[in-house]
This record gives structure tokens, sequence and C-alpha cells, in this order.
């Protein structure tokens, strides 16, 4: 017998024997708070990214018990074709954020550039602004320098979400695994070996410590502007940091979940807690293709108690090999997380 045997072919299968459920629609009505409708052609890596009709989207919504959902894609050449699209067209079912033009950083005055982008956009009907991780890893000023999460001269920008009663969605960094070294110690090397370009480990970059830092730093220096920091307020795999930094000194910060099942559920007994503690300031979310097969896997991971149980579809796991187990929330909660909190955050969703 051969004793070696390559990880890229090691796919173990349980041999547990344990109770199964599988809903297939939400057991309130939900809003998934975080998700694309237009990704850009190299991020769309999976096909059932591609929507063929906005009543395609409303079919799936309505088979899943989804009465809402919002789009983070609305850059400034699509915009208006989203909001016509989808907002005006399924009133209260849809809701779009506005994405920046970071580009004209490169040029002086891009504060108050940026500022005019988002008020232009609320004026056309966006509900929002969503920031992306570039701001803190990509974006540069007109010198060539890294432009921080916390820089005081995006206060203009945060003022004009404010003063609008705007929610911005900012998602901040990435896994801690994609700024540590890809060796064999690394808990995401499938994902990464995969997509190289996620990694953001080296000196040419700022660290996942200094990152958290400046997003204390950017929810506490402004607090008029309500934020939504995804994927659980960025550190999933620290869930006392997030309540003991973000959340409660910090009541103008809502997280939402999208694309951190695979942390929280491994966790599941202090997961619960948090998000029973914090029931009024999560939101549901998935961040992932509303046509494929992902919302069964949140709906089993909040509403039952299974135990070991896949986190998504691929084989190995996208976001780490292992499984997950159920937080089992009680129906209050579940109200709160699927909808309600979404509401305060994107009121037009009212379908």
């Amino acid at each position: 017998m051969d004793r070696s045997l390559p990880l890229s072919q090691f796919e173990p299968q349980s041999q547990l024997v344990l109770p199964e459920h599988r809903p297939e629609r939400a057991r309130f009505p939900a809003i998934d708070a975080h998700n694309h409708l237009a990704l850009h052609a190299e991020d769309a890596y999976d096909p059932a990214w591609t929507l063929q009709s906005p009543q395609q989207l409303i079919d799936m919504m309505d088979r899943r018990n989804l009465r809402g959902l919002v789009d983070l894609d609305g850059r400034p050449e699509r915009l208006r074709s989203a909001l016509t699209s989808y907002k005006e067209a399924h009133r209260g079912r849809m809701a779009v954020l506005a994405v920046l033009d970071w580009s004209v950083c490169a040029e002086p005055g891009w504060p108050a550039v940026l500022a005019e982008q988002l008020a232009s956009a609320l004026a056309l009907g966006a509900d929002g602004l969503k920031v992306s991780k570039g701001l803190g890893l990509r974006h540069r000023d007109e010198h060539g320098r890294l432009i921080p999460v916390d820089d005081p001269r995006l206060g203009e920008l945060w003022a004009v979400a404010a003063d609008a009663g705007a929610t911005v969605l900012i998602h901040t960094a990435d896994p801690v695994a994609f700024f540590r070294p890809l060796d064999r110690f690394n808990e995401r090397w499938d994902e990464l070996h995969l997509r190289p370009e996620w990694s953001w480990y080296g000196p040419q970059f700022p660290t996942f410590e200094s990152l958290m830092d400046q997003l204390i730093g950017l929810v506490g220096t402004n607090a008029r502007t309500v934020f939504q920091v995804a994927h659980v307020g960025s550190y999933a795999e620290n869930l006392a940091w997030v309540a003991d930094q973000l959340l409660t000194p910090h009541p103008n910060v809502y997280v939402d979940i999208s694309e951190r099942i695979a942390e929280l559920g491994r966790q599941p007994h202090f997961a619960r807690r948090f998000l029973i503690d914090f029931q009024d300031r999560v939101v549901f979310g998935t961040d992932r293709p509303p046509l494929g097969p992902w919302y069964p896997y949140y709906f089993r991971f909040l509403e039952t108690f299974d135990d070991y149980f896949p986190h998504g579809p691929e084989v190995p796991p996208r976001q780490g090999r292992w499984n997950i187990s159920g937080v089992g929330l009680p129906d209050d909660v579940l109200a709160k997380l699927y909808r309600d909190n979404a509401l305060k955050l994107y009121p037009s969703l009212n379908g």
C-alpha cells in the first residue's frame, strides 16, 4: 500500500450517521443584505453568478422565501440600469448600493470628488454605499500613497452618507489566513493555491492587524454614519474581538454573516452566543451566486442543530477542510437576523 497521498487527492468521506435537516426555504421572510448581481468578469468565477433576467432572480427569491436582496454592484456605468431593472421594476424587493470610481484618487481634490459621486448616486435612488477592500489595500492618493481605511480626508464622504441616512457597507481586509504565508500551516491553502492573487502576505501589503485598527478608527471617528461591516466584521475568526472592539463600543455598526458560515460553523457554541447577544446588530447575507445552491447551507446553519455537515458544495471545501455544525437560533432571533435588522439599514425593502 502506498503510504503517501497528495493533499489534492485527499477526500475523506465521513462515516458518521447523523440526523439531517435540509431546509430549502428560510423559516421566516429574509433579506439577503449582501449579494452581487453584476460582478466584474474576473470576479465571477462561478457561472451561477450569471443572471438571465431580473424575473429569474425574483422567481428564485420567492422559492427561497427571500423578500428582499441588496445588490452591491451599483458602479457608475451600471447604476441607472440597475435601479431601473431591479429596484424600480420590483419595488420593495431590491436595493442597490452605489460603488464609487476610486481612480479619481490619483488627482488632487479627490475627497470632494468622491463625496460628490456619492451625493449624485443617492439622488438617483441608490440605497447606500459599498466600499470594497480596495480601501486600505489598493487605492492610492495623488502622491502614490496607500489610502488607509480611517483616512481623515474621507470624512466628507462619510458625512454625505450620514446626512442622507444611507448605510455604508464596507469590506475591510480578507480572511486572516490570506495575510499569512502560503505554507503547510495555512488553513486556506487549497483556496489560495487556486487563487494566489488573493494572498496579501508580504511587506508590500498592510498587515491584517493594522487594517483592523484602521477599521476601528473609521467607525469610531464617524459615529453619525451607519456602517454594515461585511463578513462578520471582517474578523469571524475572532468573535470576541468583533464583540468587544467593534460592536459594543460602536452602536453605529452592524455586521453581516456573508461568506462566513465556514468560520461561524466550526465554533458553533461561541457563534450561537454571539448571534444571540448581538441579535439586533447582525444581518443575513450570503455573498454567493443567487442562483446557485448556497441558500440551503445558510438556512441549515442558522435554523438547525445538525452536526458536521459541509459549508458548501465544493470538494474539497473552498473555505477550509472542515465541516460545520448548526447554531439552531431561536425563532425571535432568526426573524431579526433574516429580515428585521436589514430593514433598519435598507427601509425601502418592504416588499
